[in-house]
């Protein structure tokens, strides 16, 4: 379908339009608040550099909010741009041979409405149109792929493994479990209101799962949901629960260290036994996502998709709208405000 014509124009080539941009006024110390960022409006020219021939200019239609970005509001660097995220967009300009204007793609662009990419290295054509784009923030984008690498290729979950997750009701926790359901694994998730351990029984299928912020004693809550002990964990917060968990691990137990949310608007981080790790021959595994692209994305998009359309793999999303919403967004995370994957939709394809 062709665009109206009033949007035809303004996306006409070397015409100047706003570009409204999320910065970073202060670097965080403890919890950020919406005080620390700000929107701007700026300009930008839908023209590609001269000479250029790998530039894209991407109009963003979608931003991503997850917990690892508060890690990066304390960075020291001289660029005051809001951080890099992975965000579906529509290819307006391009000089680069693989894509072309009208491309839907996902990779790192600013928190802005349009993004000059001078080399897409770290862009992906969406491939399954299908789905709505805000999935490609989500469970076929980077939380997704984390959750696979995570749990197969750190944690190497297997058959008949006894599995936790913390965070369990967020983006990238939600799939753990559902995949680890898949596999036939036991699996039990920890989230922080009564509402998301529902939402984890009922609508992704764990086997059991409770609210830590109403449990007096996690080791306790540990003891009651894993009698025979932990084989995995995925652990998304760090903290109290890990030291917990360690408590209960079997031996030759699996830890993959994805988050430590419960750490980053700490000053001083919570002292973990370690310990346990010696006696029980425990292997803990942090890891970047960054590790497993290209090929490897491309074999965990297709088995997502198909588990998608025969649904065995669901997702929650909460999406908010437009880019004056982002800075809210993005702090609520940090006190459990959303339900399901955090998203803002800037503009609709």
């Amino acid at each position: 379908m062709a665009p109206p014509p009033a949007a035809a124009a303004a996306e006409a080539e070397g015409e100047e339009v706003t570009n409204r941009q999320v910065i970073l006024k202060l670097y965080v110390t403890g919890y950020p608040t919406v005080d620390d960022m700000e929107v701007v409006t700026g300009t930008v020219r839908l023209a590609l550099p001269p000479g250029s021939t790998t530039a894209i200019l991407v109009k963003n239609l979608y931003l991503s909010c997850d917990p690892y970005m508060r890690t990066r509001m304390t960075r020291h660097a001289d660029d005051p741009n809001f951080v890099p995220d992975y965000v579906p967009g529509k290819v307006v300009l391009s000089a680069h041979p693989d894509f072309k204007p009208g491309d839907f793609l996902w990779g790192v662009t600013g928190w802005e409405e349009y993004s000059l990419i001078p080399n897409p290295v770290l862009c992906n054509k969406i491939n399954h149109r299908e789905f709505p784009l805000s999935y490609y923030t989500g469970v076929l984008g980077v939380p997704g792929l984390t959750a696979y690498a995570g749990l197969f290729e750190v944690a190497k979950a297997k058959k008949g493994e006894y599995v936790f997750v913390s965070a369990a009701a967020g983006a990238v926790g939600q799939i753990v479990g559902q995949l680890a359901m898949l596999t036939g694994c036991y699996v039990v998730g920890s989230a922080g209101s009564d509402e998301k351990v529902n939402l984890l029984k009922t609508k992704f299928g764990f086997d059991d799962a409770f609210n830590y912020k109403e449990e007096a004693d996690l080791n306790a809550a540990l003891k009651r949901c894993f009698p025979e002990g932990i084989d995995v964990y995925f652990d998304n917060v760090g903290g109290a629960t890990l030291d917990a968990v360690l408590r209960r691990m079997r031996p030759r137990g699996r830890v993959a260290v994805c988050g430590q949310v419960s750490q980053y608007n700490l000053e001083r981080p919570y002292g973990v036994d370690l310990f346990q790790l010696v006696g029980k021959h425990i292997r803990m595994e942090g890891f970047l996502v960054s590790e497993y692209g290209g090929e490897y994305y491309r074999r965990f998009e297709e088995e997502m998709a198909r588990h998608l359309r025969e649904g065995k793999v669901v997702c929650v999303e909460d999406i908010v709208e437009g880019i004056d919403a982002a800075p809210a967004a993005l702090v609520g995370l940090f006190a459990g405000r959303n339900v399901g994957k955090q998203v803002v939709a800037i503009a609709r394809e």
